[in-house]
């Protein structure tokens, strides 16, 4: 049984028994902790996956320790310019045990095959057939045969020499 929740911007894979480190959460050690925002979850068998959450599920669990990370540098450079900036950086985070993944309410994840109900359609689709009940009143420019073209280009000629 797993669960992906979502915490700090985050998305986590998370299992009972497993310690998570995540952004920092307020609390000291030993608090609860519950993620409600449970992206997807499964049992073994069938698979929940919410859209976006899932509303009946929660993950809890309890911290374990408040820390901060391995200190990174951060080095900004340009050559031939004498500009260097050296900084570091240590986040913070939280390790939380997880205890179990809860639903809320007894649901069934298995899908039904029941008949969904069509939605209605919106105005703009019902304007549609009168907008095209009016390109049928106006007729269409049909092509001139070749006889037809070579009528109009002779007369065309005609009046041209006339002037």
């Amino acid at each position: 049984m797993y669960a992906v929740v979502n915490s700090g911007g985050k998305q986590y894979k998370v299992q009972q028994g497993q310690i998570l480190r995540v952004e920092k959460i307020p609390g000291d050690v030993g608090n609860p902790v519950t993620f409600e925002r449970v992206l997807m979850f499964s049992d073994g068998e069938n698979v929940s996956i919410g859209q976006p959450e899932l509303e009946d599920v929660a993950v809890e669990g309890h911290i374990v320790e408040q820390g901060k990370a391995k200190k990174i540098i951060v080095f900004k450079y340009k050559k031939r310019k004498r500009y260097r900036r050296k900084k570091g950086h240590r986040q913070e985070f939280t390790a939380v045990l997880i205890d179990g993944i809860k639903s809320k309410a007894q649901k069934s994840y298995e899908t039904t095959d029941e008949p969904v109900a069509e939605a209605k359609k919106p105005e703009s689709e019902k304007a549609a057939p009168k907008e095209e009940e009016a390109k049928k009143a106006v007729p269409d420019k049909e092509p001139l045969e070749k006889a037809e073209i070579e009528a109009t280009t002779e007369a065309e000629s005609n009046e041209k020499d006339t002037v």
